[in-house]
């Protein structure tokens, strides 16, 4: 071999062994760090381009300031917003102090919910709400679409924003990866003040990439505020290839717009650097809401110090006496979300999963059968959606929780993204999501038993099994 060859083999081997110590220096959970390791081994080239663009741990070179930031904003809107009772259900308290110890999310009465399970009832209601504001616009949304549909909400946000009205846009830079950006220069130029969430660009990419706002959250003028799972995107309408999108998103009056408007501008200081605080973002609320259903708005982030929403999941899942019916369109779930929904099962719990006969992502859709036998063998009925791709993500326990948000049940939403979910502690709003879930079941088909799945071609299985090793990374 030549002196070049040799060079470039020993600079090779450095690099791969210098991003392996990395890693190994990182302590991150075994199984991510294992998953890594392997990954750098086996196929090192490859690995060390996905390290580049999905591995870095940059939590550490921002989450003391991301975390300041946090508590600093946070404590300012509450003190500007108008002082709420905070009630605590008895049989909930410890899942409500749980939240509001972890990031001060505090429980809020008089709240009207409304329940969208498709965009073609969702959009129309969201569009008119954003036709009819006076004073602010402050939309989150981890896609907009360059297609009819984001246009279409394009041109409503640019009419109010020449209107006079405030409007604010956060999207995320990832998530709106193939969109062009004279799409955004037009709102910006008509007045939208429009920002990218950390964006990422070439040829500095880095683990940015990993770190990203999934949080689908609107409100306007203080009064009304929409979260859940839809994206601004023709697919919700049209389906694809896949067929129809099947998706929840909610519409709430009441107390709790406040805690959402919160969330937002804690995003909009992170993407700005303006705080804004003013007490025309709290307006006494106009609707004449007086009920008991309670509710909170979890926010759960990379650089938060607790996975807010996983230990939520967890913890009804241990608690549940009677039920547990979910719905999630990508199951990677971490080991305690694992253990809890097999230690429900196996209690006697009954325990409803239900996942998408086919994903948008075959690598994400092969590694999450492999998850499947070891909570078919507890007991859980795992249902597959057959009608399209449900993208919806939800849970509800025993007639008295429920919760609707952005979050997955997977690595990528309880540890690595900016996520928000509403927590529901209210009968009326649980039934509802139950008759959802029912209504979906019908639409599914039951997967009766493990073995089912290990009658599978062996070729099927063993790439499913080669893919969980990677389900930390996805």
């Amino acid at each position: 071999m030549t002196i070049l060859n040799w060079t470039i083999l020993v600079l090779y081997i450095i690099i791969v062994v210098g991003t392996m110590l990395t890693v190994l220096l990182e302590n991150r959970q075994p199984a991510k760090t294992m998953a890594w390791l392997m990954v750098l081994a086996f196929v090192p080239i490859v690995g060390i381009i996905l390290y580049i663009f999905f591995g870095q741990n940059i939590r550490k070179e921002f989450i003391i300031n991301r975390h300041t930031m946090d508590r600093m904003t946070r404590k300012a809107m509450l003190e500007v917003a108008p002082k709420k009772d905070s009630p605590f259900i008895e049989r909930h308290q410890t899942l409500m102090r749980l939240f509001a110890n972890q990031s001060l999310a505090l429980p809020m009465k008089n709240n009207d919910v409304e329940f969208y399970t498709n965009g073609k009832t969702f959009f129309p209601v969201l569009k008119e709400t954003l036709r009819n504001a006076q004073h602010h616009i402050h939309l989150s949304t981890y896609i907009i679409e360059n297609d009819a549909l984001g246009n279409s909400f394009a041109d409503v946000l640019i009419e109010r924003a020449q209107a006079g009205v405030e409007v604010r846009v956060i999207y995320d830079d990832v998530g709106c990866w193939k969109v062009r950006g004279k799409f955004f220069k037009r709102m910006k130029k008509a007045g939208v003040d429009i920002r990218p969430f950390m964006p990422v660009h070439f040829p500095m990419l880095t683990g940015k990439i990993n770190y990203r706002n999934h949080r689908k959250i609107c409100v306007v003028d203080g009064q009304v505020g929409f979260i859940g799972g839809m994206n601004i995107a023709q697919r919700y309408l049209d389906g694809n290839k896949r067929g129809p999108w099947r998706d929840t998103h909610l519409k709430v009056v009441g107390d709790l717009v406040h805690a959402m408007q919160r969330t937002f501008l804690e995003d909009w200081y992170f993407v700005s650097s303006s705080l804004l605080s003013d007490q025309k973002y709290y307006p006494p609320s106009l609707s004449a809401v007086k009920n008991e259903c309670v509710a909170q708005i979890v926010t759960s982030s990379p650089t938060s110090q607790w996975a807010s929403i996983m230990h939520g999941y967890v913890r009804i899942l241990l608690e549940a006496r009677h039920y547990v019916y979910m719905e999630t369109p990508y199951f990677l779930p971490t080991d305690p979300v694992l253990f809890a929904i097999r230690t429900a099962a196996l209690s006697g719990v009954d325990v409803r999963l239900m996942i998408p006969r086919h994903g948008d992502a075959k690598i994400v859709e092969w590694a999450s059968r492999s998850f499947l036998p070891q909570v078919l063998r507890a007991g859980v009925k795992v249902y597959l959606y057959e009608d399209g791709f449900n993208h919806s993500k939800l849970l509800v326990c025993d007639d008295c929780i429920c919760t609707c948000g952005s979050t997955n049940l997977d690595f990528r939403s309880f540890e690595n993204n900016f996520e928000a979910n509403m927590f529901i502690y209210d009968e009326a709003s649980a039934l509802q999501v139950k008759r959802i879930f029912c209504e979906d079941q019908h639409h599914c088909t039951l997967i009766k038993s493990e073995q089912n799945l290990f009658r599978r071609p062996f070729l099927h299985r063993f790439v499913e099994s080669f893919f969980r090793l990677l389900s930390p990374l996805l």
